[in-house]
Parts: structure tokens; C-alpha cells; sequence
């Protein structure tokens, strides 16, 4: 077999691993960059919202836990270069093949508290302004009957909202094909299918693909969702934090007015906030479902799909109703088993990963992108350090875990509570039937977030994991996992 001998491996074609490729290469003409993996299917990216939002991801949770505040740092860190980090690809991608001559850029995100919503959403919207002020960031209170492009049914109207005028959006599939044109123009930079990641003796690592092998010093895992399944085929024994999914489920629709503006719902497991999204064609983005996973799933559900028609006609505008659905987006989000980024170096010397990002990943992309070239391309000997607050989400970290059991229990109880509030579940008004309906929630997130291994609380986004019948699965990844990483570290 003959193998290509290049610098970096990039193994994951999603918006980080192209980000990370583009980063690298264009840093450094003399480094010879694969970029391996497919760039369609389910991945996260071609099914994103694009929302860059630090502001808008804020979560009352968030404000609570020190590494919930420090996402927040990162999210406005990332904020800061996306408008140099736009350029910068763009001007690479030029007027070359592919290059789209919009990507939908904008700013301007309007946050509305609806009828439809529980205790979780009032303190989250309040989170938003205490952080805006926080960090000095824009942040004003706004008329709900004056947003643009906001008509919802009367009994889901918006009671407050505000307006985020820095908060940035995209289209992301535009901005996907300016990505791909900017890596074409790069001499450096080969694509080439997806395949198996090994190991050798000499410390250098094969990839092996169809369309040819090749071997570097170094290898970024970047596979989002499938990041897990690769490293443990790579060596069962690396104490890296697993990475499952969220699959999502969007849409775009077309035959109404283009949106000025972003609208959005705070964010919550589950749903992770109602958002739509001017696209660069004048057709609007609606989004999104999240359905925790063990591993990836292939195709949208039917019941996310009615959940999210539902609510985008109710609480963002009903002449929805009329629009002709263009596009089904189907995607799976990386996240970890404690919820939170797994960004840098592993043990294995030249061996990186950058996955985990959730909800944040296209958005976080130019500052993941960035520290990681500029870890890789430090002189030899060099301390390869990625700045903070990267540093907090290394991939051989102890699981995170901000909240005592108890405490996360109940949290996940209480987005449980506030989806049964959005889909307008009405109990018995009689005797204590709607205590009951909240307390049976605690009960169950208490059985579950006992049943789970010592050392191992699941985050809100994942509870529906723990109590449904993959709660044995998740409990032996966990196992799992944490042996691992008593055996690696003691």
C-alpha cells in the first residue's frame, strides 16, 4: 500500500474540522493538511441554525456554575473574531468554484418570553440582560408587536422580549460552500473521504481512506458525534470524555416576507431555544428539536417534526401555516457525557481532539480553529497550551459536574417541567394533580440520577438518557469511562 507521507491530519469534515484545516493551512503554506470525512449526511453542521450567539445561548444554569460561565466567556471570545475570521475566508474563497456570493451574514437577535414557557425561561431571559450588562454588551428591552416578522397565535404571544443588536447569524450552508471554496484555493490542503484512524509504532498515525492512505506526526480528531467510535478504535484505553449525540431537526421554508432578524426563545434542553433565521436567499431557517442519543441517528423522528411545526406556528408566526417547506435539516450534535466541550491534546503524543461542542461548535469555530493552528504549529518544544478558558475542557479532564446530584435532578426536572408547559399540558385541576405532575418529575430524575455510577451526573440535556431504557447503556458508558480514566490517571 502506498502511503502519503503530510503534517496534520484532520479526521472530521464538520464546520471545526474544515475550520481547523483552513486555520492551519493558511497559517503555514508548508504544512500539508488532510482533510478527511464526508461533508454531507447528518453532521450537526449542514443542519445548523447558525445563530452566533453568546448572549442568546445564556442560560440561568449558565450564570449559577463556573463552567457554565465560562462557555459564556468563550462564546464572547469567539464573538470577538468572527467578523476578521469571515474576511479572512472569504477573501481565500474569492470567486472560486463553489464560492457563494452571500452567506447570509447579519446582525440583530430579538429574545422573547412567551405564554408558553415556565419559571426556567422568566430567569433565563433575565439571565440575558445581567450578562449583557455584565460584559457590556447590547441589550434592550423591546416590544413584542414590534418585531418584525413576529405574528404568533394569541394564546402563545410573546409577554416581554429584547433585542441583542451585536448578536451575529448566518446561513450555514452559504457558509459551509465558502469554507470548501476557501480550503480549494489552499495548494496545501487535501480532501479525502472518510476511513479508519490508527496508530502506529513509530508514534505517527494512518489514515486510511478510499481515496488513498496517508501519514502524519499529528492527527485532529474533529468527527463530531462519531468522535468516540474512531478514538476507541484507535486505542480502547484512551481516557478521553465520550462523545454522544442531540439529534436535531430544522427546516427551511420560503413564501413569506425575509426576516431583519433573528427571533428566539431561551434555550433549554430539549429544544434548545425556537429560533428562526434569515437565510441568504430570503428564506428562513426554523429550528430546533434535541433528542439525546447514544449514537447518531440517520433521519428526522415524527413527533420532532410536529413538535417543531407546532411551536414555529404558534409561538413565531402562524402565516407559517402557508409556506412552502423547502428543506428537512437532520443533524447530530456533539456532546459529551458531562455536557460540556472536549477540546486539546490527548495523552497520545501528536493526537488532538476538538468535539463535544453541542450547540456552540459553528459558532465557536474560529477561536477552536485558531488556538488549536497555533497550538500545532508552535516550534517543537514548545508547550502546545490553548489559551482560556479552553483549558477547562481538556479531553482527559475529570467529568464536570457543577451541581451534587440532588441539585442536577431537580434542574432536569424543571426542563421537563417547562416542555410539558410548551406543549400545553393541562392536569386535573382537582385534589393536587398539578403538584403531582412535578413532583412524579422529581421522582423520576431522582431514580434515574441514582441509578447512575458514582462520579457520573448526567447534565440536563442528557437526563432522558438516564431514566428511558437506554439508562443501563448510559450507566455502563459512564462505567465505563470513569474506569479508564482511574486506570490512565489513578
Amino acid at each position: 500500500m502506498s502511503v502519503q507521507g503530510v503534517d496534520v491530519l484532520v479526521v472530521g469534515a464538520g464546520v471545526v474540522g474544515r475550520s481547523v484545516a483552513f486555520a492551519l493551512a493558511s497559517a503555514e503554506p508548508a504544512v500539508r493538511v488532510v482533510l478527511a470525512g464526508a461533508s454531507g449526511g447528518a453532521a450537526a453542521s449542514g443542519a445548523a441554525g447558525a445563530m452566533l450567539g453568546a448572549l442568546g445561548e445564556v442560560t440561568d444554569l449558565a450564570t449559577r456554575t463556573r463552567h457554565g460561565r465560562l462557555r459564556t466567556e468563550l462564546a464572547l471570545a469567539a464573538a470577538v473574531r468572527w467578523p476578521a475570521w469571515r474576511e479572512h475566508v472569504r477573501a481565500r474563497a474569492g470567486k472560486g468554484a463553489g464560492a457563494p456570493p452571500m452567506d447570509g451574514y447579519g446582525t440583530g437577535t430579538f429574545v422573547i418570553l412567551n405564554a408558553v414557557s415556565s419559571p426556567l425561561d422568566d430567569a433565563s431571559f433575565t439571565a440575558i440582560a445581567q450578562v449583557a450588562a455584565e460584559y457590556g454588551r447590547g441589550c434592550q428591552e423591546a416590544d413584542p408587536s414590534d418585531i418584525p416578522g413576529h405574528r404568533p397565535l394569541d394564546n402563545d404571544r410573546a409577554l416581554r422580549a429584547c433585542y441583542l443588536p451585536e448578536e451575529g447569524f448566518l446561513d450555514a450552508r452559504a457558509w459551509l460552500a465558502a469554507l470548501d471554496a476557501a480550503l480549494a484555493a489552499l495548494p496545501n490542503v487535501i480532501r479525502a473521504p472518510a476511513g479508519p484512524l490508527a496508530a502506529l509504532p513509530t508514534g505517527a498515525y494512518l489514515l486510511d481512506t478510499p481515496a488513498g492512505a496517508f501519514r502524519a506526526p499529528r492527527a485532529v480528531v474533529a468527527a463530531g458525534a462519531w468522535t468516540t467510535p474512531l478514538l476507541d478504535a484507535l486505542d480502547p484505553d484512551l481516557p478521553v470524555v465520550p462523545v454522544l449525540s442531540t439529534a436535531g431537526t430544522a427546516l427551511t421554508v420560503t413564501g413569506l416576507q425575509p426576516l431583519p432578524a433573528v427571533i428566539r426563545t431561551p434555550n433549554r434542553a430539549y429544544a434548545c431555544g425556537l429560533h428562526t433565521v434569515p437565510q441568504a436567499d430570503g428564506s428562513r431557517y426554523i429550528g430546533a428539536t434535541a433528542q439525546p442519543c447514544l449514537t447518531p441517528t440517520s433521519h428526522p423522528a415524527a413527533g420532532a417534526l410536529r413538535s417543531l411545526l407546532d411551536a414555529a406556528l404558534g409561538q413565531l408566526d402562524h402565516h407559517l401555516a402557508t409556506a412552502a417547506v423547502t428543506h428537512t435539516h437532520h443533524g447530530n450534535r456533539p456532546i459529551s457525557l458531562d455536557g460540556h466541550p472536549v477540546i486539546g491534546p490527548t495523552p497520545k503524543d501528536g493526537l488532538w481532539v476538538a468535539s463535544g461542542t453541542h450547540r456552540d461548535g459553528l459558532h465557536a469555530s474560529p477561536l477552536i480553529a485558531t488556538a488549536l493552528a497555533e497550538a500545532l504549529l508552535a516550534p517543537e518544544g514548545t508547550a502546545a497550551a490553548l489559551p482560556d478558558p479552553l483549558t477547562a475542557f481538556a479531553p482527559t479532564r475529570p467529568l464536570i459536574a457543577d451541581l451534587p446530584a440532588k441539585e442536577a435532578a431537580a434542574e432536569a426536572a424543571a426542563h421537563h417541567a417547562a416542555l410539558t408547559a410548551e406543549a400545553r399540558t393541562r392536569p386535573p385541576l382537582t385534589g393536587a394533580w398539578p403538584r403531582m405532575l412535578a413532583d412524579a418529575y422529581q421522582d423520576l430524575m431522582n431514580h434515574a440520577y441514582a441509578a447512575m455510577p458514582d462520579g457520573y451526573i448526567p447534565p440536563p440535556d442528557l437526563a432522558p438518557l438516564a431514566y428511558e431504557e437506554s439508562g443501563p447503556a448510559l450507566a455502563e458508558l459512564a462505567a465505563a469511562h470513569l474506569g479508564r480514566h482511574r486506570a490512565h490517571f489513578g
